[in-house]
């Protein structure tokens, strides 16, 4: 193996396969290190994302949608199915194989760009040198011009409900249930929690989400927060807001979890448990002391803003550093440091992160909430479109929702689009490129949207925000 690089990649998540392959697009030489093993013992390029994250909770998310919907919608399409049966290791099998592929598929990109997948863990020494380790094999030293660190995160564990494995889980063994818990508990109604949460519920589990706030999706426009929780509450999912957890006792069929509000102490019992209350960043074990970066009380890796550590030449990308743990914000991140490493004018834009919630109805949201500009003393107006009034929305039996355009009262521009319906994690990307291009609302309002579509919503929105819509009713 060739023990110099121009560029050494430690983790292979969306933030490092994506930065390696950039890096080696510029003609760098790139390796990329990561300890990730498939359950057939391979290595495994994708990182949590691929392997236990995004993928395979979207890939039973829509599994699990598609059942509820034979079981509960296709009688109105006119569609009878008979008797309604679940196979549910064929549906986790399935979602295995999409994994599967999509790592493998990383292979293949870093062998056609020219990268060294290295399997097994990295750590960084002084003066850019990397210990790395293969799986089974003794440590070796690779020297490298740039170093980027992009471990990832990790399922944060309570204390008062730690992981067992089996009846108390993080996120990633809620994915391999091998059955349906007839009762599950949830801790966090954050975006994990709520996704997981509706598998089961979809597949018939009793859910029950106790979150410690007194708010609902507090990062989310309110209104927009408010409709969602409306819409699951419809559905079935039990939602306990100001829930704090206080203690576990596992019984013969599962476990007691007692919790407080403001009511007082009370406790639930169910057969299983997932804990969902957040990420912490892998960085245990990472860096030598003597390698100069800095690291904060939580773990995060100081960089500023282009993602330089407080080492030469050693960067950070992803989770491990400061920001939303989203592996688009990761990826792009991985691209901006490979073109500053290359020599390129490099930047990204943070304020226009898109956060989207794979629940149905989607939740998705991209810029400042109104909360957000009320606090800064910001001039603005709103305007709604509900998917009631969409005819490609009706046709797809899902008219619940609405989206919601906020604009500057003084430029028209726009400052903030927040969506709960059906598609929002797609109707999302139109309003990142008008905020990029810090488009005004009549430039949407003057937009030609495709008919009858989804899209339309956002261009009724936009008409609403200044008493144009043409399919609602202005006030």
């Amino acid at each position: 193996m060739n023990n110099k690089f121009d560029v050494v990649v430690i983790g292979a998540g969306p933030a490092g396969y994506v930065a390696a392959i950039r890096a080696a697009q510029h003609g760098l030489s790139t390796a990329c290190i990561d300890a990730w093993v498939s359950q057939d013992g391979q290595v495994s390029f994708g990182g949590t994302c691929l392997n236990a994250g995004c993928i395979p909770s979207k890939a039973l998310l829509e599994s699990s949608e598609l059942y509820h919907r034979a079981k509960v919608d296709f009688g109105k399409h006119g569609i009878s199915v008979g008797e309604l049966s679940l196979d549910l290791a064929t549906m986790q099998a399935r979602k295995s194989g999409i994994v599967k592929q999509l790592c493998r598929g990383i292979g293949a990109l870093f062998k056609a760009n020219g990268i060294s997948g290295l399997g097994g863990r990295g750590r960084l020494l002084p003066d850019n040198k990397v210990e790395y380790t293969p799986h089974g094999g003794e440590p070796e030293l690779i020297e490298a011009e740039h170093v980027i660190l992009a471990t990832g995160s990790e399922p944060v564990e309570l204390p008062s409900v730690p992981f067992d494995g089996k009846i108390v889980v993080d996120s990633s063994g809620a994915l391999a249930f091998d059955m349906v818990p007839e009762r599950l508990g949830v801790i966090g109604a954050g975006v994990i929690g709520l996704e997981l949460g509706s598998v089961w519920q979809r597949l018939g589990a009793e859910v029950t989400i106790l979150e410690a706030m007194d708010q609902f999706l507090f990062m989310a426009d309110d209104q927009i927060a408010k409709e969602a929780q409306r819409q699951f509450k419809r559905q079935g999912l039990d939602i306990r807001l100001g829930a704090r957890v206080q203690a576990l006792e596992m019984t013969k069929s599962g476990a007691r979890l007692a919790y407080e509000d403001t009511q007082g102490g009370h406790d639930i019992s169910v057969d299983r448990v997932v804990v969902a209350v957040g990420r912490r960043p892998c960085t245990d074990g990472l860096l030598d002391p003597l390698a100069g970066v800095d690291v904060d009380a939580r773990g995060f890796i100081d960089v500023d803003s282009v993602c330089r550590t407080t080492a030469a030449n050693v960067w950070a990308v992803g989770d491990v550093v400061r920001g939303p743990m989203l592996a688009h914000k990761g990826s792009e991140e991985g691209v901006m440091v490979a073109d500053l490493i290359a020599g390129e004018v490099a930047e990204m834009n943070y304020d226009i992160i898109p956060s989207i919630v794979y629940t149905s109805p989607e939740i998705a949201w991209v810029g400042k909430t109104e909360a957000e500009l009320k606090t800064a003393g910001t001039a603005y107006k709103t305007g709604t479109f509900n998917f009631s009034a969409s005819g490609r929305a009706q046709a797809m039996d899902q008219g619940a929702g609405l989206v919601k355009v906020i604009s500057s009262s003084e430029t028209d521009q726009i400052l903030g689009v927040h969506i709960v319906g059906p598609m929002a994690g797609e109707l999302i990307g139109e309003a990142v490129v008008a905020l990029e291009f810090q488009a005004s609302t009549e430039d949407l309002q003057r937009t030609i949207h495709g008919h009858p579509t989804l899209t339309e919503a956002l261009h009724e929105a936009a008409l609403s925000v200044d008493k144009r819509a043409i399919h609602a009713i202005n006030h």
